[in-house]
């Protein structure tokens, strides 16, 4: 019988793939951008703790009638801002830009924890302030940050960051969606269900933002080596 245990498992094994697979993906991206690239190995890394607690039944507590899995908010609160703090480096943001940055995409998870947590009226006022918070972190990503990305990096950079950013900016729009339809809001969405859609989500995100800059760098390395072994033959 497939039991919520199944899904976290899933996500566990998930994430434990994907962390191998960027951390192999360390020795082939370029030299300049290695320490940069710890954070993508960094994110998943994250998750296989917080799945590991989950599996073995740690983390849970009563929120107002329903379940609310803590360790999964303490990975988004510890992730997600990895996530953008690694757009705006690779943008070359200005600092004052990316801490902004990393400060709205935590506080976005603090208020989605805090809204889950409350019942009634201000469970859904705070869903709203995180809402908001989200979308402040989306106009930085749209706006000053993808400036100083086109004036700053080459193109196939900037279609890079590109990418990352859709990437993310939608997928996590599915996440206020789930929580409206779970049982921290409207409810109708079981547990099961809500876990199931969250582990696809967390490994496909978190996995998938790694592996999409990797394959990336290492595409870029093989064209500038490439390019090299041309310019040196003539």
């Amino acid at each position: 019988m497939v039991t919520i245990t199944t899904w976290f498992t899933l996500g566990l094994l998930g994430e434990l793939l994907g962390t191998a697979l960027l951390a192999y993906g360390y020795t082939l991206v370029p030299e300049p951008t290695r320490k940069r690239y710890l954070l993508l190995v960094a994110i998943p890394g994250i998750a296989i703790v917080a799945y590991l607690l989950l599996t073995l039944g740690i983390g849970a507590v009563d929120g107002g009638g329903h379940t609310v899995y803590v360790v999964r908010y303490v990975d988004w609160l510890l992730t997600t801002p990895i996530n953008v703090l690694y757009l705006g480096l690779l943008a070359h943001a200005g600092r004052e830009d990316v801490w902004k940055l990393v400060g709205l995409q935590a506080l976005t998870i603090v208020l989605g924890f805090a809204g889950a947590m409350a019942t009634g009226a201000l469970s859904y006022a705070l869903f709203a302030l995180g809402s908001a918070t989200f979308v402040g972190v989306v106009y930085l990503l749209y706006g000053d940050v993808a400036d100083a990305a086109v004036a700053s990096l080459s193109d196939v950079e900037v279609s890079l960051y590109r990418t990352l950013r859709n990437f993310v900016v939608v997928l996590w729009s599915v996440y206020p969606v789930v929580w409206l339809l779970s049982a921290a809001g409207v409810g109708l969405m079981d547990v099961e269900t809500a876990s199931l859609v969250i582990v696809y989500l967390d490994v496909v995100t978190k996995v998938g933002f790694g592996t999409i800059a990797l394959h990336a760098w290492v595409t870029m390395e093989t064209v500038t080596a490439a390019d090299e072994t041309a310019v040196t033959a003539d």
